[in-house]
């Protein structure tokens, strides 16, 4: 693998400036496209036009991020109209996770708005966040008006609104190569923080079985639901014309094939699935017969409201 000369961040798969790698809009803009693609894809939920609504990331966390919070829709109606007017309510999935990994999500139970304050002040925010010490495979629902960080150590798959509205806190007294400080938003995120009880944390998960198909039921929330699948043999699949499926490929490559067509899939690769398509199949690739390749990956949709 080549050295970068600069460590990536963060990897957006579809953001309004990421293009389809394939199919019939192959090349164009997401963003572009869209408005205007058919409720064949789209299905009747989202048959009106807009973005798309589901911004998938991967997060490459080598160092600590800000202490940031993201407002709630009604929020960024009121005071973020220019920057879209949409919250931002998210979730984590530990695609990789070295030992002592760890985020931070949600106040501890004792601050109030005046002790935050303080401790944005004197340099100890992250001290009022609760730990959540995470390992491969685990998933955290932070939802809009929650504190958090990601510590280093991990790669996030992150399933969010399509938003990029970020209040930052506290970053650390960190300085850029010019020595400049990144730019805060304490009044607004002291305006939108949920002080009491808290929601969101690690996501106490539930795995069923259909077939060859484990399935772990990750998040379901009125912005996106999400599972993982893991299988290692071929398994059929069927979609809703109610709303599009988008598939995220960790592990395992194999194909996709719906009805006298077929595409490959590998690891790293998001897929929007038409919500006409009907049925459809993913094939494992099978090297060794006796023992074929497995492939898990996150399904998420959006649900109905």
């Amino acid at each position: 693998m080549a050295n970068l000369a600069e460590p990536i961040g963060e990897a957006w798969m579809t953001g309004n400036e990421c293009r389809f790698a394939g199919g019939p809009f192959s090349g164009k803009k997401l963003g572009d496209v869209w408005p205007v693609i058919s409720a064949e894809w789209k299905g009747t939920r989202l048959s009106d036009g807009g973005s798309f609504p589901l911004l998938i990331k991967f997060i490459f966390a080598e160092d600590k991020l800000s202490v940031q919070v993201h407002p709630d829709d009604e929020y960024a109606s009121q005071h973020e109209r220019a920057a879209g007017g949409c919250g931002k309510t998210e979730m984590w999935y530990a695609v990789r996770a070295r030992s002592g990994a760890e985020v931070l999500v949600g106040l501890k139970p004792s601050v109030t708005r005046e002790s935050f304050e303080r401790a944005i002040a004197d340099g100890t925010a992250e001290n009022c966040i609760e730990r959540l010490p995470l390992a491969a495979g685990d998933a955290v629902f932070v939802p809009a008006r929650t504190a958090h960080t990601i510590g280093p150590g991990l790669v996030l798959c992150e399933i969010q609104q399509n938003s990029d509205l970020t209040y930052r806190v506290y970053d650390y007294n960190r300085r850029d190569a010019k020595g400049r400080a990144r730019e805060l938003h304490v009044e607004k995120a002291l305006d939108v923080i949920r002080f009491g009880e808290q929601r969101g944390g690690k996501i106490q998960a539930s795995q069923v079985h259909h077939g060859p198909v484990a399935e772990t039921r990750l998040a379901a929330c009125e912005y996106f639901a999400t599972e993982r699948w893991a299988f290692s043999e071929r398994i059929e699949c069927v979609t809703t014309r109610e709303h599009f499926d988008v598939l995220i490929f960790l592990e395992g490559n194999g194909s996709i094939r719906w009805g006298e067509n077929h595409e490959t899939y590998a690891a790293a690769q998001v897929w929007i699935i038409p919500a006409a398509l009907g049925k459809y199949e993913l094939h494992p690739n099978a090297e060794n017969t006796a023992q074929p390749s497995a492939t898990s990956l996150l399904r998420t949709h959006v649900p109905s409201k």
